[in-house]
């Protein structure tokens, strides 16, 4: 942990269990009950939360008990398909019900239900839901998108798909 002390920390996060994803430290290199200092976009500083409290209280620093929720690194989701219309979801049921792609397909559903949806869609409506799903996917911990196309499936869609993108 590091011993750097800066007089001027925006704010301080104590009680934090930090994934380091060091492998010597066992499970997701967890460091439990730990502090983390903050400076403009950037950590500071990182050590035990009592020491954390301490130096807060010593800087002015504003300070945050979190109660032992976890802090991770930014998370990747290097194959996203975030520009599509309509959803799935009942085709994600009959899947967990035992049925086959071949009869999930015969009942309306599948990948050319996603294709129909899309090309159906209003750009504006199908960079509504985008965000929506981007929003989504940043509150679950994810930094960084790689967004695929892949529902126009021919040129002038995907194309359309990569605007929107």
């Amino acid at each position: 942990m590091s011993a750097i002390l800066n007089d001027d920390w925006d704010y301080v996060l104590c009680g934090v269990t930090l994934a380091t994803m060091a492998a010597d430290r066992g499970d997701y290199g967890a460091i439990r009950d730990a502090g983390i200092a903050v400076k403009g976009e950037r950590i500071a500083w990182i050590g035990t939360a009592q020491s954390a409290r301490a130096k807060a209280t010593a800087c002015g620093a504003r300070l945050r008990e979190l109660e032992g929720l976890w802090v991770t690194p930014g998370l990747i989701d290097c194959h996203t398909h975030l520009v599509y219309g309509g959803n799935r979801a009942q085709e994600f049921e009959m899947r967990l019900n035992g049925a086959s792609y071949e009869q999930i397909a015969r009942a309306g559903d599948g990948i050319q239900s996603t294709v129909n949806a899309t090309r159906a869609a209003s750009d504006a409506q199908l960079m509504r839901s985008a965000l929506q799903r981007a929003r989504r996917l940043c509150a679950e911990g994810v930094t960084t998108l790689e967004i695929k196309s892949g529902y126009g499936l021919d040129l002038p869609q995907e194309l359309r798909l990569l605007r929107i993108a």
